[in-house]
């Protein structure tokens, strides 16, 4: 009986070892493919994430994906009327709507078109909601609000103060009901000190800055 040795039984477990890998990778790919595609291309199924509260405004830009119909699907700005044009749809009102409701009104208008198409909406970029700063700062102006901003943010966004301008009292104005405004005073000098830095609020559309 012919004894091998332990360098032979070295190389001879290397061996299973290198096709029980191949095995296993190949059958990995087998199951994580996807038939006519790769694994990685999205289904109409997807999760698709907006904000579904969020109400479009004019000059908003909207992502408009209608699963398997490339000739309609698009990247589309809310015109100033507050309406946008697309294929087969036409005119459809998209200020005031959420993606979700969006979505639904254009799903009717195909509905016609195809059977039970399926559409998602959503908002690639913010433009409808801006807000205000004046006074004493380097570039005065309306400002996108695309994302969370405090009144720190838009002093920076406004290029920082000018010589003279009163730090200690800065304001903002909001519109909260309707009449008067509400003031909400803003000391700079404490809220870099770590003083007061409450009144470092996030700022809403419509909101004013004044740096007198």
């Amino acid at each position: 009986m012919k004894i091998s040795s332990p360098r032979s039984s070295f190389l001879l477990a290397m061996a299973v070892s290198a096709c029980f890998l191949l095995s296993s990778r190949a059958q990995s790919d087998k199951t994580t493919a996807a038939p006519g595609g790769s694994a990685n291309t999205p289904s109409a199924t997807d999760t698709e994430k907006h904000d579904d509260s969020f109400q479009i405004g004019a000059d908003d830009v909207l992502a408009v994906n209608v699963w398997k119909e490339p000739e309609i699907s698009r990247s589309i700005p809310v015109r100033s009327d507050g309406k946008i044009s697309l294929p087969l749809v036409g005119e459809v009102q998209a200020s005031g709507e959420t993606p979700k409701q969006l979505e639904a009104e254009i799903s009717k208008k195909l509905a016609g078109y195809m059977s039970e198409p399926e559409v998602t909406v959503i908002v690639q970029q913010i433009k409808s909601q801006r807000f205000n700063i004046l006074g004493q700062v380097a570039h005065p102006g309306s400002y996108p609000l695309s994302n969370p901003t405090t009144i720190l943010d838009a002093i920076a966004l406004a290029g920082g103060f000018r010589d003279f301008a009163k730090q200690k009292s800065i304001y903002v104005l909001r519109q909260t009901a309707p009449g008067a405004p509400a003031r909400i005073p803003f000391n700079y000098k404490d809220v870099i000190k770590g003083k007061n830095s409450a009144q470092n609020v996030r700022l809403e559309p419509r909101d004013t800055v004044y740096v007198p």
